[in-house]
C-alpha cells in the first residue's frame, strides 16, 4: 500500500510538473494566441524592403548573428544600458548591422494585434524567412516558441561570429560549435549574395602595412581595381567605405555568389577560401551550377539555425519592446 501510494505521488508530480526542457518549437504556436501574426508580419517586413531594399539583407543577417551569440534569444535586439553595453556596440556589430527599425515596426504591429504574446525571438526569425521570400522567393516555415533573454554583451559576438578573414577550417569550427555542418556552412555563406561589406573587410586584399597598392591574387584584377578606386589605405572610423558583397545582383538572394566566388569576384577572404578547400570547392561548384538545389538547402539551414541554443518554456521573456527588458519597457 505504501509503495502504490509512492508511484501515485510520482506520477502525480510527473503529470503536472513541466519543465522548459520539454517545451518545443512548433509550427502552430501562434494558431490559437496570434493568428494573424504571419500576415501582420510579412506586410510590416514587405513595406520596409520596398522603401529600402538593404533591409532584407539586414533582416537575414540579424538573425545570424543573433543565433550565433548566446542562441536565437533576440540579444542582438538589445539596446546598451548605463555602463551595460550590449553586443549592438561589438566590432563585428557596430555600424554593419541593420534592420533594427523595420523589428520595431513588425513588433509595435503585432502588439497592436496579440499585445504580450509573441516574442522578439520569434519576431526577428520570421522576418528573415519573409525576407529570404521577397529576396530571393525562397518559402519556408519557421517554428514559433522561442523567448527572449534578459541579457546582452558587447564582449561575446567577437568570440562566436565568424572573422572576415577566416580560413576553411574556422569557419567548420564554428559552424560546428553550434550544431552545424560543413554543408550549412556553405548553404548559409550564400547569404553574402545580399548586403554590403565595409572595406576594413577586405583591405589586407588590396593593400599592404605601408599603404601601398598590393592585390591579393585570388582577386578578380576587375574587381580590385574597382575595390581600390572606392577604398582607401588609410581607413578610419570616419571614412570606411562600404561595397556590394555581391557586384552583379546585390538585391538578390541567388546562387550568383556561388558563381562570383569561381571566377574571385567576391571580396571577403572567408568567402574566397570555401573555393580553395577540396571539400567545399566540390559545394561552391555544384551551387553555381544548381541554383533550385541551394535554394532548398538554404531553406533547411535557415530553420535550422533558427534553432539554436533557444530558449523555450518558462525562460526568458517576452518583451513588449524588443530593444529593452520588460522592467526597463
Amino acid at each position: 500500500m505504501a509503495t502504490s501510494s509512492f508511484l501515485f505521488f510520482i506520477i502525480i508530480i510527473t503529470s503536472f510538473t513541466v519543465t522548459p526542457s520539454s517545451a518545443k518549437l512548433t509550427e502552430n504556436f501562434y494558431e490559437e494566441s496570434c493568428p494573424r501574426v504571419q500576415q501582420v508580419v510579412y506586410e510590416s517586413v514587405s513595406k520596409a524592403i520596398k522603401l529600402d531594399p538593404g533591409v532584407g539583407a539586414g533582416l537575414i543577417r540579424l538573425l545570424f548573428h543573433d543565433c550565433f551569440v548566446r542562441g536565437c534569444d533576440a540579444s542582438v535586439l538589445l539596446d546598451s544600458t548605463d555602463g551595460k553595453p550590449s553586443e549592438k556596440e561589438s566590432l563585428p556589430n557596430k555600424n554593419s548591422l541593420r534592420g533594427f527599425e523595420a523589428i520595431d515596426d513588425a513588433k509595435k504591429a503585432v502588439e497592436d494585434v496579440c499585445p504580450g504574446t509573441v516574442s522578439c525571438a520569434d519576431l526577428l526569425a520570421f522576418a528573415s524567412r519573409d525576407a529570404a521570400m521577397l529576396m530571393g522567393g525562397i518559402k519556408f516555415n519557421v517554428p514559433g516558441g522561442r523567448r527572449d533573454d534578459f541579457h546582452s554583451r558587447e564582449d561575446e559576438p567577437v568570440k562566436f561570429l565568424p572573422s572576415p578573414f577566416a580560413d576553411v577550417s574556422s569557419l567548420e569550427d564554428m559552424f560546428a560549435k553550434k550544431g552545424l555542418s560543413v554543408k550549412d556552412t556553405v548553404v548559409l555563406s550564400g547569404a553574402h549574395s545580399l548586403g554590403v561589406a565595409h572595406c576594413s573587410n577586405f583591405r589586407p586584399r588590396l593593400y599592404n602595412k605601408n599603404n601601398s597598392i598590393v592585390i591579393d591574387p585570388t582577386l578578380n584584377p576587375s574587381l580590385a581595381s574597382v575595390l581600390t578606386d572606392i577604398c582607401p589605405a588609410n581607413i578610419s572610423n570616419n571614412n570606411d567605405p562600404t561595397v556590394p558583397l555581391d557586384f552583379v545582383s546585390s538585391h538578390r538572394l541567388d546562387n550568383v555568389y556561388y558563381k562570383n566566388i569561381r571566377k574571385h569576384r567576391v571580396v571577403l577572404v572567408s568567402d574566397q577560401v570555401l573555393d580553395e578547400d577540396e571539400h567545399t570547392e566540390k559545394m561552391v561548384k555544384y551551387y553555381a551550377k544548381h541554383s533550385g538545389a541551394w535554394k532548398e538547402e538554404f531553406a533547411k539551414a535557415m530553420v535550422k539555425m533558427s534553432k539554436i541554443e533557444v530558449l523555450v518554456g518558462d525562460e526568458g521573456e517576452i518583451r513588449r519592446n524588443c530593444r529593452v527588458v520588460n522592467k526597463d519597457a
